[in-house]
């Protein structure tokens, strides 16, 4: 369903979060433009971006009169501009919201940073891990007695960033239709990938994540909510939390649950990880796979990316796009209500 068509959004060349954020709302049939700096260098050298599927592409500089006359023209028709740079960098265009109004006063300006446009940090420049280290989320991502893992570059940039954008786009829009004026988006990767923490917060604040990080329920520490390696040095994720799904484990790992000291003494949670260790060590991914297929253990393979392209439950729910490249398709999926 194209559910934004004839939405037209400008989108100003950027790094990760902003050209996610766009190919988000083109996936789902907004207009969209990019708008691209000529002779820009940057880190994403792919032959084939898929964050730029569906766009159509502009090179303007926006110093030079007759470029920037196309820019105004282009504004001035559109709905949304997706602005991906540092507070002011716009401004000293002279392309500032105020300025902007003036052009289009429906326009719905996203304003897309890592700290957002007030508050110290407004100038800094950072990256994910950075917006990640100071939303509190990066120190959630160690084992035990180790150092913080970044987790590649997907919940500042593009969970926190890129989704936030074009979700406070699409509240932007829905405002828009009642006031009849446009909106300042105003979103900061660092509060977005906080906001996606407010779980952990509950957590946290209510006693339930005081242990090491590493040995709580929900981080590694419980034996059954765990990736445990196998015989052919592959790997098992294993969420077993509810009783019945940790019933279904012991099965499918031919273990007895009066064997085991109980799945809520922590004290015992080591004890019990090493036996599920040995365990899954003595088949392969693929027997423990055909075995858990029976069971309803929340126990599942880990795939690789290229395995994802050939997982049959991706296949039949048609998951991803062929298009230059595979490429995971648009979510969520939409459908009438009823077929009347």
């Amino acid at each position: 369903m194209f559910l934004l068509k004839e939405i037209k959004v400008i989108e100003m060349e950027g790094l990760a979060p902003g050209p996610f954020c766009g190919m988000v709302l083109a996936d789902f049939g907004a207009e969209v433009t990019l708008v691209k700096r000529p002779n820009l260098e940057t880190y994403e050298k792919m032959a084939y971006n898929p964050l730029h599927r569906n766009k159509k592409t502009l090179s303007l500089d926006l110093k030079a009169e007759q470029d920037r006359e196309t820019f105004l023209n282009l504004l001035k028709d559109s709905d949304v501009l997706i602005d991906p740079f540092r507070p002011g960098v716009m401004e000293r265009l002279g392309l500032g919201p105020k300025e902007a109004s003036k052009y289009n006063p429906r326009l719905i300006y996203v304003r897309l940073t890592g700290y957002g446009q007030t508050g110290p940090l407004r100038e800094k420049a950072g990256h994910d891990i950075n917006y990640l280290a100071l939303s509190g989320v990066l120190s959630l991502f160690i084992g035990e007695g180790k150092k913080p893992v970044p987790p590649l570059n997907l919940l500042a940039d593009f969970a926190g960033g890129g989704f936030m954008a074009a979700f406070g786009t699409l509240l932007a829009l829905l405002e828009r239709e009642k006031t009849k004026k446009g909106v300042v988006v105003d979103v900061s990767m660092t509060e977005g990938v906080n906001y996606i923490a407010t779980f952990v917060y509950g957590l946290f604040f209510n006693g339930l994540l005081q242990r090491p990080i590493g040995s709580n329920r929900l981080d590694g520490g419980a034996p059954y909510y765990q990736v445990y390696e196998t015989k052919d040095a592959r790997f098992m994720a294993v969420g077993a939390i509810e009783e019945k799904f940790y019933e279904a484990l012991l099965r499918g790992l031919g273990l007895k649950q009066e064997d085991l000291p109980s799945k809520e003494d922590q004290d015992s949670w080591p004890l019990i990880k090493e036996e599920f260790k040995k365990r899954f060590m003595e088949k392969t991914q693929g027997e423990w796979v055909e075995i858990f297929q029976k069971l309803d253990a929340c126990v599942t393979p880990v795939l690789s990316i290229q395995e994802t392209l050939k997982f049959p439950h991706h296949l039949a729910r048609e998951r991803f796009l062929w298009q230059g490249i595979p490429q995971p398709a648009p979510a969520p999926k939409f459908s009438p209500l009823s077929d009347e």
